[in-house]
């Protein structure tokens, strides 16, 4: 199962995209192109980002087409971190057009977000006057919350967690809803064994991609939204 490819998503190509029938357009309602979305930022990326190269795309479908999910994944250098550009988009009226910035663990897939969704537009009358330029300030700032999100893991690394620590802020990504009752073992699981060694630390960075490995299972409609809240919800306990 790769990155995008969640509970209720099945995985897809750019011509598979482009096949799915575009919604009619009414006189409220303008429907952004699936296929035309996910080209027009990868170009977008090509031309502002020269210093990192375009690795891997993903995409996920869900409800026969009508939900669109995607990530395209930089590498520059030999970092364990590339740029990630997550996308979302909706031919049922369900989802506006999103975009999340971040980065990805190569070493597991495991998605970081950070900041807050940036939501380009509902499908309303002028949406396609206004998506290449909400696009294009999105994109600019990829490389500042790429930068941010090497920072953090740093950070996080340098702070250790023994394991009574891990289950009281287990507790406390549950009950603020970022995680389910079923993925709750599976943070567990990870934090006692993690499945990669280079989160065999015992400290926040473990601990943060034992719940990034569990979001792999949550409702492709709330994905996004999930990694930005545990990214900020541990940021905040440093903080603190």
């Amino acid at each position: 199962m790769t990155l995008l490819l969640h509970k209720g998503a099945e995985p897809a190509t750019i011509e598979q995209l482009a096949m799915i029938p575009l919604p009619q357009e009414t006189r409220s309602y303008k429907p952004v192109a699936h296929h035309e979305l996910a080209n027009m930022l990868s170009s977008m990326a090509a031309n502002l980002l020269p210093e990192f190269e375009l690795v891997n795309t993903q995409f996920g479908l869900a409800r026969d087409g009508a939900k669109m999910f995607g990530l395209h994944t930089f590498k520059n250098g030999d970092s364990a971190l590339g740029l990630s550009i997550g996308f979302r988009n909706s031919y049922d009226r369900s989802l506006s057009v999103g975009i999340a910035l971040g980065a990805q663990v190569f070493c597991c897939d495991n998605l970081c977000l950070h900041g807050e969704l940036k939501i380009l537009r509902k499908h309303t009358s002028n949406v396609h006057a206004d998506i290449d330029g909400l696009a294009l300030s999105a994109i600019y700032r990829s490389r500042s919350a790429f930068n941010q999100i090497k920072q953090d893991a740093e950070t996080m690394k340098e702070i250790p967690m023994s394991d009574d620590e891990a289950y009281r802020m287990l507790g406390l990504v549950y009950g603020r809803g970022i995680i389910t009752p079923r993925q709750i073992p599976v943070v567990k699981k990870e934090w006692l064994e993690p499945s990669h060694d280079a989160f065999a630390g015992r400290n926040l960075w473990s601990f943060y991609n034992a719940v990034t490995e569990a979001l792999k299972s949550s409702p492709p409609q709330s994905i996004m939204e999930r990694h930005l809240a545990i990214h900020k919800q541990l940021m905040n306990h440093v903080a603190a």
